[in-house]
C-alpha cells in the first residue's frame, strides 16, 4: 500500500506556470483508496486549479482529466498515448514511481508529480522490484525531469553528479547507470538544462521509527509511528 497526500494547491501552481494545457493524471489503486489522486480527486483539483489561475488574474489554462487503473504498469500507460499528444505537461496525482513510470515511457513530456509520497508498503510476494521512490515526503521530481535522485542516485546527492561518475556509470557499479547523468540528459531532452544550475539544500534526513503503522482516519490517512504489534 502506498500513502501520499496532495501538494499545496500553490505549489502545483508554481510548477505549472510555464504550461497552457495540462493532463492530470489520476490512479485508480493506492491513490484512490488514501483519497489523495483517485477520478473524484482529480475532479476536485482540477476545478480547484481553474478557480486558483481566474483569481491570480492569469491566461485561462486548458486542463484534461484521465484517471488510470495503475500509473506504475506500462499496460495501462498506453491509454495515454493519445491524450499526451494534446497537452505540453502531464500533473499525476500517482506515487512518485507512477510519476516516473510516466516519464519514462513519455521521454519528451515534461510530468509533474501532484502529491507527496511518504509511505510504500512491500508486496508480500515473490518478484523482482526495482526501486523508484524513497517515499521521502517531499518529491522534487519537477526539478529533476521525472528521475528521482534520492533512489537513482547511490549517494542520495541533490546536487551532482559527483566527481566519481565515469561513463555514464556510478562509481559503485559500473553496471549501474549514474542517477545524475540520467537526470542531466532527461533535463536535455525537455530543454530545461537550467536546472542543473540550482542548489537545492541538503535533505533532513529525520530519525524515523520503524517499521512504521499507517491508519486511516476521517480526515485522510494518518501515521502512528513505533514498532508494530506482532
Amino acid at each position: 500500500m502506498i500513502i501520499a497526500e496532495q501538494k499545496p494547491l500553490d505549489e502545483m501552481a508554481r510548477m505549472l506556470a510555464p504550461y497552457s494545457r495540462v493532463l492530470i493524471v489520476g490512479c485508480g489503486t493506492c491513490m484512490t483508496v488514501c483519497g489523495a489522486g483517485g477520478e473524484r480527486e482529480v475532479s476536485y483539483l482540477h476545478h480547484a486549479l481553474r478557480v486558483a489561475r481566474a483569481r491570480a488574474g492569469g491566461e485561462p489554462r486548458i486542463f484534461l482529466e484521465h484517471t488510470l487503473k495503475r500509473q506504475c504498469d506500462l499496460e495501462f500507460l498506453d491509454l495515454l498515448k493519445d491524450r499526451v499528444a494534446e497537452v505540453d505537461a502531464v500533473l499525476s496525482l500517482g506515487c512518485g514511481v507512477g510519476v516516473q513510470a510516466i516519464a519514462e515511457h513519455f521521454p519528451d513530456l515534461p510530468v509533474l508529480p501532484g502529491v507527496n509520497t511518504s509511505f510504500v508498503g512491500m508486496a508480500d510476494e515473490w518478484g523482482v522490484w526495482d526501486e523508484r521512490c524513497a517515499a521521502c515526503g517531499d518529491c522534487r521530481l519537477a526539478d529533476t525531469g521525472g528521475i528521482c535522485p534520492i533512489t537513482r542516485c547511490t549517494k542520495g546527492m541533490l546536487n551532482g553528479p559527483c566527481a566519481g561518475t565515469k561513463n555514464g556509470k556510478c562509481e559503485a557499479s559500473p553496471e549501474m547507470d549514474c542517477g545524475w547523468v540520467l537526470i542531466y540528459r532527461r533535463l536535455e531532452t525537455l530543454n530545461q538544462l537550467e536546472k542543473m544550475r540550482r542548489y537545492y539544500p541538503p535533505r533532513n534526513f529525520r530519525t524515523i521509527p520503524r517499521p512504521r503503522r499507517i491508519t486511516s482516519r476521517a480526515g485522510g490517512p494518518g501515521e502512528t509511528d513505533g514498532p508494530q504489534p506482532a
